[in-house]
């Protein structure tokens, strides 16, 4: 099935987000000699980045991060700030003259009759129609909160991660960090060192912590290195590393983690980088404690059946892709909400329609994006 028609073969190919992900697939397409417009709600490119928490720093190294077509400053150091990937974002879309579209929400994406290409509503009744479509909005886009009993009508503050951003509005306060991804262990690092009275972290899975560097080698190369071994033979090797290099916290009520770490991560648990948490559990500044479970008479009720009564609580639960309005009609969604086909491949009834950015790869999600970029580039040059 051809991916448009022959009078849609001029038309431009829409990258909808101008992350890192829609940004690098337009350049792409650009040194190709492909027509691309980045449309963007926000009012600046980059815009997710700009709304994380201060602390944060990429955790792949500058050298392995870079877009295609522009590599990022020495400046910057390894571990690239939260800032300067703002900064990096901005250059990028002026180095490469994309033409990018702020301020304008796509709303839903059609498919045009007899492979014709796609049509765009946005707001504001704007249509727009291209050969080809890049969906790019990002793996962290709508804030999830799980549905907790009691969470509605308790009075105590409750924020997502995502409204986190410093520590100074909890200094001397009572902190329970809900989730021990990396952005929940490097939350309850900073509440600790930024100084909260006191900072719990609500473990429901024990995750595979990593240092982030051993000895000048960075994870992110033996996430890179391992990748497409099998998955059993990961597990096996990972599990006696992690040992020798992250000390038995049990005793501090963080347990050794069980179930393979390639497994997990093929199910989306990525391991930790460890960027002080392991100093600050084995401190005593954050506390490991059970899974929340409910909430209930101005308290939290723990998986163990304890009950802890903080003076906030970050929940550090994660986000979901919110593709469904967009997409969702288009059968391309799997349960899980993320893509069924991703990267230079289209859904068989879906010729035309890309999607970049929707996994959490343990060799770095700036480095898959560059690679995808390439990739699904090539294929919508191929088609013309």
């Amino acid at each position: 099935m051809p991916e448009a028609s022959t009078a849609a073969a001029h038309a431009p190919v829409y990258v909808v987000g101008a992350g890192p992900g829609g940004l690098a697939v337009a350049a792409a397409l650009r040194g190709r000699g492909v027509p691309a417009v980045v449309v963007e709600k926000a009012d600046k490119v980059g815009n997710s980045w700009r709304g994380h928490y201060d602390r944060l720093h990429l955790h792949t190294t500058r050298r392995l991060s870079s877009l295609p077509g522009l590599r990022m400053p020495r400046r910057f150091g390894r571990w690239v700030r939260r800032d300067d990937v703002v900064a990096y974002l901005e250059k990028y879309a002026e180095f490469h003259e994309l033409d990018v579209v702020t301020g304008v929400a796509v709303e839903r994406v059609e498919a045009l009759p007899e492979g014709g290409g796609w049509r765009l509503r946005a707001g504001g009744g704007r249509v727009l129609e291209g050969r080809a479509v890049v969906v790019a909005t990002g793996f962290n886009h709508t804030p999830y909160v799980p549905g907790w009993p009691g969470l509605d009508a308790y009075g105590g503050e409750v924020l997502h991660a995502g409204a986190y951003r410093a520590a100074e509005p909890f200094r001397g306060k009572d902190v329970l960090v809900v989730g021990v991804g990396n952005t929940g262990a490097e939350i309850a690092v900073d509440l600790a060192e930024g100084g909260a009275a006191r900072v719990r972290l609500a473990v429901r899975t024990p995750p595979y912590i990593l240092r982030r560097s051993t000895l000048g080698w960075p994870a992110q190369r033996t996430g890179i290195l391992i990748r497409r071994l099998p998955v059993r033979l990961v597990d096996l090797l990972a599990d006696p590393v992690c040992r020798l290099s992250v000390p038995d916290l049990g005793d501090k009520g963080l347990a050794r983690p069980s179930g393979g770490l390639a497994t997990r991560a093929r199910q989306g648990a990525i391991p930790v980088q460890d960027v002080g948490l392991v100093a600050a559990v084995r401190a005593g500044r954050v506390e490991p404690v059970a899974a929340v479970e409910e909430f209930a008479d101005g308290e939290v009720v723990l998986a163990d059946g304890s009950r802890v009564r903080p003076d906030a609580v970050v929940a550090a639960t994660g986000y979901r892709r919110g593709l469904e309005p967009l997409v969702g009609h288009l059968g391309v969604l799997g349960p899980d909400g993320r893509p069924r086909v991703r990267g230079a491949r289209t859904a068989k009834h879906a010729p035309g329609l890309y999607f970049t950015g929707y996994t959490n790869p343990i060799s770095g999600m700036f480095r898959e994006l560059a690679l995808d970029a390439d990739r699904i580039a090539a294929r919508i040059a191929r088609s013309r």
